[in-house]
């Protein structure tokens, strides 16, 4: 699964910003991009101090080299960092009898500074995940899941056009100490061509219309 899914056609690069795998060197840079969010990311692990975003990167990286995970910082036109996400939950199923293998993943850990939230980077950044899930990585299903609360995050997800699989009650520990409820929603492989076109729409209205 590593040499399917791991260095192939990477960085990613789209109009608004670049996908670039994670490393060491972007502990500070992370950590600078979370200046003036803190009420932002209530629902979404977001260290903020140096020592945590440290601890935050080390832990990406052990799920990458394991296999299970690819994590990217997200850097805007001019090359700042300004948030992070990734694939997380990466499986490969055998093949049976009656189907091949498949591969699934999740996208998570999405966060942004908060100068670009509400802007098309989020929507430019999900379109690079999802090209290159359904592109090198072969997935058949990826999964985007937040905490039932996260309005805004939610609502993000819907726009992609993500199919709503249902709530998770229970689910986890929430980052604010609470229990939390996951929504869980989905993209089939066979679903994201119209949802492509629909995406690329919206970013293209972002980049080019933003006031409106």
């Amino acid at each position: 699964m590593t040499e399917r899914t791991f260095g192939v056609n990477l960085p990613l690069h789209g109009d608004l910003v670049s996908l670039v795998p994670m490393e060491s060197e972007h502990i500070h840079p992370l950590w600078e991009a979370t200046a003036g969010g803190h009420e932002s990311y209530r629902f979404t692990l977001v260290p903020m101090d140096l020592d945590g975003m440290t601890a935050y990167v080390e832990s990406a990286l052990k799920e990458r080299d394991a296999g299970s995970g690819l994590p990217f910082v997200i850097l805007n036109h001019d090359g700042r960092v300004v948030g992070s996400t990734r694939f997380r939950c990466i499986e490969r199923w055998p093949a049976t009898s009656v189907r091949p293998s498949v591969t699934v993943a999740e996208i998570g850990g999405t966060w942004l500074s908060v100068e670009t939230q509400r802007t098309g980077v989020n929507a430019e950044a999900k379109l690079l995940l999802l090209d290159y899930a359904f592109g090198p990585m072969d997935a058949f299903r990826v999964s985007l899941m937040t905490d039932d609360r996260n309005e805004r995050s939610r609502k993000a997800i819907e726009r992609i056009g993500a199919t709503f699989d249902g709530v998770l009650r229970g689910h986890m520990p929430a980052f604010d100490g609470a229990v939390r409820d996951s929504a869980i929603y989905s993209i089939l492989r066979s679903e994201w061509p119209e949802l492509r076109t629909s995406l690329q729409q919206r970013i293209w209205k972002a980049n080019h219309a933003p006031n409106e």
